[in-house]
């Protein structure tokens, strides 16, 4: 789905959350993107990324490749060269939420589930798996959307690899 109607004037207000603390060119990326009226959905297919990998790259928590770089220049139609100065091989993501608890409600809601429903989740991992954890690092992140008579639904799928603690 595209935006409502693209804006060729449209600022990201750099001052304020979430992206005062993202580099200039994490702005840039999300002016053009509303520019192009394009999803991350959209930006993702054109350029073969899943798009909360993308999603995460505009936020500047994911490393951009060299052929990413080049597809997201001619998609957004930003120069190749200051994508790659500014997000290039020099450059390494900052992962992380920011403050704790988080302030945004939506992920506020998220922490909270994990608060909510740690333990029993943890403990139907080890029941399931044994002694470890789910990695976040070899991990595919969905976000779907289920319609349901009392309300849409959001199903968030954490699909990660399994890591077994080791025993020394």
């Amino acid at each position: 789905m595209a935006a409502a109607g693209p804006s060729s004037t449209l600022r990201v207000n750099t001052a304020a959350e979430p992206f005062k603390d993202l580099p200039p060119m994490c702005a840039a990326l999300f002016e053009a993107k509303a520019r192009k009226g394009l999803t991350f959905e959209a930006i993702g297919k054109a350029i073969e990324r899943d798009e909360v990998w993308i999603a995460a790259a505009f936020y500047g928590q994911a490393k951009l490749t060299p052929k990413d770089i080049a597809s997201l220049s001619r998609v957004l139609e930003l120069e190749q060269s200051l994508l790659e100065a500014d997000l290039g091989a020099n450059w390494w993501p900052r992962r992380g939420l920011g403050p704790m608890p988080p302030n945004d409600p939506v992920l506020y809601r998220l922490f909270e589930g994990v608060l909510v429903y740690g333990h029993a989740i943890k403990a139907i991992i080890h029941e399931k798996f044994g002694d470890g954890i789910q990695s976040m690092i070899d991990c595919q992140v969905t976000v779907d959307k289920k319609e349901d008579p009392k309300g849409d639904r959001v199903v968030l799928t954490f699909d990660g690899k399994f890591l077994k603690y080791s025993q020394w």
